[in-house]
């Protein structure tokens, strides 16, 4: 039996034997054709409309964001540029499989360079590219495998075409050898609620077949099991799923303490689902999604006729709203459209709404509107504020327009060390642990090559999340959480500790968290903070909470 770590996605563990995503195809040999140009050219036009269609065809089936993403790679398929690169080559005798491995990966490099956004675009170049040279050599593209079994999929990480599909039956676990808490894989699993351990190094030695155990609570994927292990594993399961079945309370720790437990989502018809599976309100609603999808800023109508469905579907309930978080990763044309060497220390979020209040100013009238038109509390949070200064301005222009709880987002570490003024004027505040630990740490959350310091758990980001539950404490004021360290049910209860009197989140994720907290009392919460406070380092912190939360389980009467 070995053990080889990683770090697990919430407290699921399952078990069975494992198969491997196939290795990406060998790059084509630069030799030249033995066809004309206008035949090679001929073959690259059939074969990058064939998989663009492919892609459309997955993304249609999939729906949601998976549609969203896997449409813009049938656009990179067929992009403008790349065609033109491509007959560059081919008009040099090159053949069709290395124009295309030779000109994507020209713009991979680019894209690399440039991180942030575009450059978590460059894995889905490398996919496009793979999908492509394989239909030109009449091979399958690789991908997820189907050995015609339920299995334990094994890979180095998984591209947004394969994830889109996942046939849930079949897939027991994920199990990668890169990737972080934060990366796409991750999150798919906190989606899909699927058993994962990421991040894996040591898994690249697998084989197919073998049977493994996957534990996501224990963050291991232990090898050559015992048949002891095989039934505990597998007992685990079954009382897992047995409680999550189990009627849905409010969150609370086993004190009674309460502990709302809310949902993250990004369009009003996601709230249905969040409600059935126990979200007692929204911890963040985004609303980029009516921004994305337009060459021009959504009108006021528009905008209030989004809003109020929200609202309406959560009467009585709190319902957090962000304002415009555009900028960075999430560029806007008619927000902001001027270059930036590094647009994540640019012109986005509050910074971005200022230099366009118009944009803001009906932004506001559209939510106070709903807001009067339905029976949810509603909540209005500002992004990405740094300064004493932003928060006064936009909760004092939030109220002008009849918001009646007005906060700020907390994800800029400046913010987070001025807690205890910037929640004199703000109604609450709500960290982002995302861009937070992004900023902390120095590290896009983006960019793969620094994948390892976008962790929450890092004791630098847990002292910055304390310094605002201690402020919101001094003022009585509710500080929330709504990154995806909320997710991470032993990180949730750390969260408590530090501060934290709600907790948002994918909706999947709520009954893993929800029971974790009923696991321990506010003291204990606390306990376990400290614990992971005096830690160096991110796996240090997590394994002295992982400890300290052991010990007070034992300590109960």
């Amino acid at each position: 039996m070995a053990e080889l770590r990683g770090v697990g996605i919430g407290l699921g563990v399952a078990q069975g034997p494992v198969a491997r995503m196939a290795e990406p195809l060998p790059a084509p040999a630069d030799t030249p054709s033995a066809l004309s140009p206008d035949e090679e050219t001929t073959r690259v036009g059939e074969a990058v409309s064939a998989v663009a269609r492919e892609l459309e065809e997955r993304g249609a089936q999939a729906g949601g964001a998976a549609r969203d993403v896997l449409e813009a790679q049938a656009m990179m398929a067929e992009d403008p540029s790349l065609e033109s690169e491509i007959g560059t080559r081919i008009a040099a005798g090159k053949t069709a499989e290395f124009a295309v491995f030779d000109a994507f990966a020209s713009f991979r490099d680019t894209l690399t360079a440039m991180g942030g956004y575009l450059g978590e675009r460059a894995a889905d170049l490398d996919d496009v590219a793979q999908r492509v040279i394989a239909r030109l050599r009449g091979v399958p593209a690789p991908g997820v495998p189907d050995p015609g079994h339920p299995f334990i999929l094994v890979a180095k990480d998984l591209a947004p075409a394969d994830t889109a599909l996942l046939d849930l039956e079949k897939v027991l676990a994920l199990v990668t050898t890169e990737g972080g808490p934060t990366s796409h894989t991750a999150i798919l699993a906190r989606e899909k609620s699927i058993v994962a351990v990421v991040g894996a190094v040591e898994a690249k030695g697998l084989a197919d077949g073998e049977t493994v155990i996957v534990d996501a609570a224990k963050g291991v994927v232990t090898t050559q099991p015992t048949a002891d292990e095989l039934a505990g594993a597998q007992n685990r399961a079954e009382a897992r799923a047995s409680a999550a079945s189990a009627p849905i309370t409010p969150g609370a720790l086993s004190d009674g303490t309460a502990i709302p437990l809310l949902a993250n989502l990004g369009k009003p018809g996601a709230a249905a689902d969040a409600v059935a599976l126990g979200a007692e309100g929204v911890g963040l609603f985004r609303t980029e999604f009516l921004f994305l999808s337009s060459n021009q800023a959504p009108t006021v109508e528009q905008q209030r006729e989004a809003y109020t469905e929200l609202l309406a579907a959560f009467p009585g309930k709190k319902v957090v709203v962000r304002v415009l978080d555009a900028g960075a990763d999430k560029p806007l044309a008619f927000l902001n459209d001027a270059h930036e060497e590094n647009p994540a220390l640019g012109l986005r979020g509050i910074r971005a709404l200022r230099a366009s209040e118009d944009i803001l100013r009906e932004q506001l009238t559209a939510l106070a509107d709903a807001d009067a038109a339905t029976d949810a509390d509603l909540w209005v949070m500002a992004p990405m504020i740094a300064t004493v200064e932003e928060t006064e301005y936009f909760t004092a222009l939030a109220r002008d327009y009849g918001v009646k709880t007005a906060g700020v987002m907390v994800e800029v570490p400046a913010a987070a060390l001025l807690a205890d003024r910037v929640l004199v004027d703000a109604d609450f505040a709500s960290i982002g642990t995302n861009d937070l630990t992004q900023y902390t740490m120095a590290a896009d959350r983006l960019l793969g090559s620094v994948a390892s310091f976008q962790d929450p758990w890092h004791p630098a980001v847990l002292r910055l999340i304390k310094e605002v539950g201690d402020a919101g404490r001094a003022h009585g004021k509710p500080v929330g959480i709504c990154g995806e360290a909320a997710a991470d049910p032993l990180l949730a209860v750390v969260l408590v500790g530090l501060g934290a009197t709600s907790l948002s989140m994918a909706p999947t994720a709520l009954a893993d968290v929800r029971a974790t907290l009923l696991q321990h009392s506010l003291d204990d919460a606390k306990a376990i903070a400290e614990a992971a406070l005096a830690a160096n380092d991110a796996a240090s912190a997590r394994s002295a909470a992982n400890a300290a939360s052991q010990h007070t389980k034992e300590t109960q009467p």
